[in-house]
């Protein structure tokens, strides 16, 4: 948790972002995993850790817009809970950690609402992703709980977009220690990768490293020598030399920041020929994606460049053919590379997708696209200083999706498919790093770059 202060200015920026109201923003519950007392990994909802800072479940925050005052709901544990669990603190005493002066129990939060509704007070929520805080809301509000999201806060949403996009120097702080940690965690997925070693083995190194370290995984950890999809949680198989495994992983650091990181590497340490004409293509994509962003770029026009190196490589090994830029234009390089070049990084590996791709990574100036692959860019809009997005592009042979294409005799004018017919058992490759924006440029996040070049892969290969 950060200075009580940093979450005083966040709530004040928020109110005076949305004007009037109250703005109603809920923690998350314990779930279950298959009875009630043994329960997942608990996460709280990100939007109330950055507002509320609280780490702990059952809880509710209201921001009085119009009263200019801040409550959190909760209830405190009884003596049977102490028992387990040892002593607790009150809600009273995690209210002032924050700054916040009233706290009441969770039941009186129907009451509040209740109050404000009949007042005729505009009630801001954000569109929930647990059913439990569905049917909460509908309890609250009397919304019927499947009509939730559509009931949601636009005006809520685009200001919380607006304040968590821009990262504050304690949060890229929190964001580097968790890359540090990405960084242990994509190393010893290199120093492990040997011939007859399982999937699953090193998957679960990768997932212990993250929790050795900090809170958790910041997603499932995607570790696979099927690289060519996209997200692979399989681990079944052995690895096999002449093969490449890409491992897409992350962690989360203890005040649940997080890292995504992707590196493939080839199974005994040396890239074959074929492999190192495509990742050098890749590496290209992902080194020209660095050197392009700055604040002012759109995303989206990044993305575009990037999809025209990716092209041209191909195109000199005989993969593609024809005007590149056309070929591009045209959505003709997703057969290789069918999704976005990046997304917001923040609390959320994906920052604020809860809150609808469409606020955070466009607005009214970069809409989404609908050609396939360009459709799947989760973040378009204007860089600005202050923002960690991914660059993550890839290239891969995906087998039903070349037959398709190829069956439909589609973009033939820029596609090889004969020449592909020979890569259908290559697999993929993607690279990803976490980047910054910078007031003039960019730069990786991390105190430490895990290694992507081919020297810098094959020698931590061989000397492990």
């Amino acid at each position: 948790m950060f200075d009580s202060i940093i979450y005083s200015k966040r709530r004040q920026a928020l109110r005076e972002q949305i004007g009037n109201g109250i703005i109603l923003l809920l923690g998350n519950n314990e779930m279950p995993a298959n009875y009630p007392d043994n329960t997942y990994k608990f996460r709280q909802d990100s939007s109330f850790l950055y507002f509320f800072g609280l780490n702990h479940p059952g809880l509710a925050g209201i921001i009085d817009v119009d009263n200019d005052e801040d409550y959190l709901f909760g209830d405190d544990v009884t003596i049977d809970d102490i028992i387990w669990m040892g002593i607790q603190p009150s809600v009273k005493e995690m209210a002032a950690s924050v700054n916040v002066n009233k706290s009441f129990p969770f039941l009186q939060l129907k009451e509040f609402i209740g109050k404000a509704i009949t007042q005729r007070r505009k009630i801001h929520f954000l569109p929930p992703y647990r059913h439990d805080n569905m049917l909460l809301i509908e309890s609250l509000t009397g919304i019927r709980a499947s009509m939730t999201k559509q009931h949601a806060s636009i005006d809520l949403i685009k200001a919380i977009v607006k304040l968590r996009s821009t990262k504050e120097p304690c949060e890229i702080e929190e964001i580097d220690k968790a890359c540090n940690i990405g960084y242990e965690m994509h190393t010893a997925a290199m120093r492990l990768c040997k011939p007859g070693v399982s999937e699953q083995y090193i998957a679960g190194v990768l997932d212990g490293i993250a929790s050795s370290y900090g809170s958790m995984v910041s997603f499932p950890t995607i570790l696979s020598q099927n690289g060519q999809t996209l997200h692979n949680h399989n681990h079944n198989l052995i690895l096999t030399t002449g093969r490449l495994m890409l491992t897409d992983a992350g962690a989360e650091s203890i005040t649940n920041y997080c890292s995504d990181h992707t590196r493939t590497i080839p199974v005994g340490g040396t890239f074959t020929p074929r492999q190192r004409d495509i990742y050098e293509i890749v590496l290209n994509c992902h080194d020209h994606a660095l050197s392009l962003s700055k604040p002012g770029i759109t995303y989206k026009s990044i993305h575009i460049e990037v999809c025209k190196v990716l092209a041209r490589g191909l195109k000199e090994l005989g993969l593609m053919k024809g005007d590149i830029d056309e070929a591009v234009a045209a959505g003709a390089h997703a057969l290789f590379m069918p999704h976005g070049l990046g997304h917001m990084m923040g609390i959320d590996v994906h920052d604020m997708e809860d809150l609808g791709q469409c606020y955070v990574g466009y607005d009214d100036e970069i809409r989404p696209s609908d050609q396939f692959g360009l459709a799947s860019l989760r973040m378009g809009r204007r860089l600005q200083t202050g923002f960690v997005i991914t660059d993550e592009p890839g290239c891969y042979f995906i087998p039903a999706l070349i037959d398709k294409w190829k069956a439909e005799n589609k973009f033939t004018d820029f596609i090889n498919y004969e020449a592909i017919e020979k890569y259908k058992d290559f697999g993929g490759i993607r690279l990803e790093d976490d980047i910054l924006i910078t007031a003039d440029g960019a730069r990786f996040t991390g105190n430490k770059h895990i290694p992507i070049t081919i020297d810098e892969v094959e020698t931590i290969m061989k000397e492990n």
